[in-house]
C-alpha cells in the first residue's frame, strides 16, 4: 500500500468525494478529526462555494480515495491541511502521504515555506511532520468541536 500512496493522484475535490470524506470516522481520541465534530468545518467541506478551490482529493494507484488535502496560499507560504482515510491511519503511510501532498503543493504554488496546524495531543501526526523537517513555530488555542483546544503550528522550507 505505501508505494500506492507514494504515487497517488491529487485532484480538485468533487462533491461526491466531499460527501464521502464527511462520513469518515476515526477511532479513539482521533475522533476529534471527524468532520461532523464541528458544524462549521463540515459546512465548509460540503458546500462547494465555501470549499472553493482549496480542497483536493488523493487517490492511490488503483483509483481508491485515500485522503484529502487543503492548500491555502498566503504570500510566500502555503498552509496545508490533510487527512488520511481512517482505515489507513497508523500503518506507517503518513510520511509518504505527506510528501506526496507537499510535492503537489510545491509544483502548483511554488511557495518558500509550508505551515500546518495540528492538535497538540496528536503525537502521531507531529512525529510525521518532524520527520519531514517541520519545526513547531508557535502554540495557540483554537476554537473547534464545541470547545477551545491547544494546537501547535509547525513550519518548514518548501
Amino acid at each position: 500500500m505505501s508505494s500506492a500512496i507514494g504515487r497517488m493522484r491529487i485532484a480538485t475535490m468533487s462533491q461526491a468525494e466531499a460527501v464521502a470524506i464527511a462520513d469518515w470516522t476515526y477511532d479513539g481520541p482521533y475522533a476529534f478529526y471527524d468532520w461532523k465534530a464541528d458544524p462549521n468545518d463540515l459546512a465548509e467541506l460540503l458546500a462547494p462555494e465555501l470549499r472553493g478551490d482549496r480542497y483536493f482529493s488523493a487517490h492511490d494507484t488503483s483509483g481508491e480515495l485515500v485522503g484529502f488535502f487543503s492548500f491555502q496560499p498566503e504570500a510566500d507560504l502555503v498552509v496545508l491541511g490533510l487527512g488520511l482515510r481512517p482505515d489507513l491511519t497508523g500503518h506507517d503511510l503518513g510520511s509518504s502521504y505527506l510528501e506526496g501532498g507537499l510535492a503537489y503543493a510545491h509544483k502548483r504554488y511554488r511557495p518558500r515555506r509550508f505551515r500546518l496546524s495540528v492538535a497538540s495531543f496528536n503525537a502521531r501526526a507531529i512525529s510525521v511532520y518532524e520527520r519531514a523537517g517541520f519545526h513547531v513555530t508557535r502554540s495557540f488555542e483554537h476554537e473547534t468541536n464545541g470547545g477551545v483546544f491547544p494546537f501547535v503550528e509547525p513550519e518548514r522550507d518548501a
